[in-house]
């Protein structure tokens, strides 16, 4: 097939177009063309190339798995039809040897089955021949789109295999991975831990950590919050009850002792255990043994104990509120969990990895922060620590329009103060408002491209470049070197 039958011709592909597209300096991604007829693959390479993409072309699927090794791309589109190894066998072969890369099939009209069939086998999409250049450029932007998630994902998973053995804990911190390192230290012994930290910092995560470093990960590891219940409540959850200890107690109940037994019991906020119990906790720590409320029989159970708190026990011992006694059998080893503000090197990786758990639920495809957005987040104090964050971005996710998370998804309270004043608020803002704000405010986050923008915002570029004429003298002009009003 020649060049001149592999296009379709298309509105919008004049020499003004390509010249613009032409100025484009930095690459929107890689991308490998691969077709066994030279001038096809050619034609394809040039297009792409004038959309601002980098290109590197291979004849056969063979000489192509080479370059994926070597060129690494984001998207391959390969010919389905060619000689030797066919673009489905590519497809198979090339997601095995690069799990990040997307592939895109292209065949003739009359053989669509295969297309399918190279679909079920893991390409992204397929495009019939003769190509529509507006169809290749649609695909290629999603294919490009879903290449950048996949390697986003990749990259966090590594992150968490390399920087930390303890998989469901997201850091990079040094000050994080010190408390990592002294988890792994701790955790195959028998020691009382206590964990202290702020609130939102992650002290049950810590504490599920360490039982799952220890001997004991595949017994129980069992939660209770003591700030939760009351005196008389509190101990009948820690030791169980006996039929009629007190009214309302119409059976035996086993308590979070017995079910812990050969695992481990997590008590957080123990400061706040009344003083009666704390005898009572006191003496399983010396002894190992307890009574249900309402008995007498000795029961003997292997429990280790995890204490967490967010007030200073030391201070409530000094104050007489906290046994001393009972302070140092919890505390045989500390491990104190920095604020979020003490360790900002975790907050990207924490966002990222929040962003893309909503992004999921909420059925969308975002790729990350604008560089506002990220700046707020690097620069915000966080006083309700991971907590908070998570809370934060679960809300951008919801309100992202996007690819990307932008200032205006944020809450008001993480977006710098001089900036406040730039956002509208909902409710009170006219529609009109909230149209001229995300139109800059993406122009400004696209370098002031008007067709990315475009693409963002679900419009066309020319209502986009007429908003911009509509506001000139009335608001500041978008941030950048200049706008690049391309036609679509």
């Amino acid at each position: 097939m020649g060049e001149d039958r592999y296009f379709l011709e298309t509105e919008g592909l004049g020499e003004a177009s390509v010249g613009a597209r032409r100025t484009r300096m930095a690459s929107r991604g890689r991308i490998l063309v691969v077709d066994d007829e030279a001038n096809a693959r050619t034609a394809l390479s040039e297009i792409l190339h004038e959309e601002g993409y980098t290109t590197e072309t291979a004849a056969d699927g063979f000489k192509a798995l080479k370059k994926i090794g070597d060129f690494d791309p984001e998207v391959v589109l390969t010919d389905l039809k060619m000689p030797g190894l066919d673009g489905i066998g590519l497809v198979e072969k090339g997601k095995l040897a690069s799990p990040g890369t997307v592939f895109v099939v292209m065949t003739a009209f009359g053989t669509i089955e295969s297309a399918v069939e190279a679909v079920k086998q893991g390409a992204e999409n397929y495009l019939t021949k003769p190509l529509d250049t507006k169809m290749l450029v649609l695909v290629t932007e999603r294919a490009m789109e879903k290449a950048r998630l996949q390697r986003e994902n990749l990259r966090l998973r590594q992150i968490l295999k390399e920087r930390n053995a303890i998989g469901h804990i997201v850091a990079q911190d040094p000050r994080t991975l010190e408390v990592l390192r002294l988890v792994d230290q701790v955790a195959p012994s028998r020691a009382s831990v206590l964990i202290t930290g702020e609130s939102g910092t992650g002290k049950e995560l810590i504490a599920e950590a360490i039982h799952r470093g220890s001997p004991r990960s595949r017994a129980p590891f069992v939660r209770l919050n003591c700030a939760a219940l009351v005196e008389s409540l509190l101990e009948s959850e820690l030791f169980g009850h006996e039929k009629g200890a007190f009214t309302g107690a119409v059976s035996r109940r086993e308590g979070r002792f017995k079910q812990a037994d050969g695992g481990t019991l997590f008590l957080d906020e123990v400061s706040e255990i009344p003083v009666s119990t704390q005898v009572k906790l006191l003496r399983f720590l010396q002894e190992r043994t307890f009574e249900r409320v309402g008995g007498n029989e000795t029961l003997k159970v292997d429990v280790r104990i995890i204490a967490a708190s967010n007030r200073d026990l030391r201070k409530q011992v000094a104050e007489g509120r906290f046994r001393e006694d009972l302070y140092y059998r919890l505390n045989v080893v500390s491990i104190e969990i920095p604020p979020l503000r003490a360790r900002r090197g975790d907050i990207p990786l924490l966002a990222a990895f929040f962003l893309r758990r909503y992004a999921q639920e909420n059925g969308k495809r975002l790729e990350g922060f604008s560089d506002e957005a990220l700046a707020a987040l690097m620069t915000y104090p966080w006083p309700g620590n991971v907590r908070e964050l998570e809370n934060a971005i679960e809300r951008a996710a919801v309100l992202a329009t996007g690819d990307r998370v932008e200032l205006a998804h944020l809450p008001t309270t993480v977006v710098p103060e001089e900036r406040r004043d730039e956002m509208p608020r909902v409710p009170g803002a006219s529609i009109a408002d909230l149209e001229r704000y995300a139109i800059l405010r993406t122009l400004e986050s696209c370098g002031g491209s008007t067709s990315r923008a475009a693409t963002i915002l679900g419009i066309s570029a020319r209502k986009i470049q007429y908003k911009l004429h509509e506001y000139q003298g009335t608001v500041p002009s978008p941030p950048s070197s200049g706008l690049s009003h391309e036609e679509e």
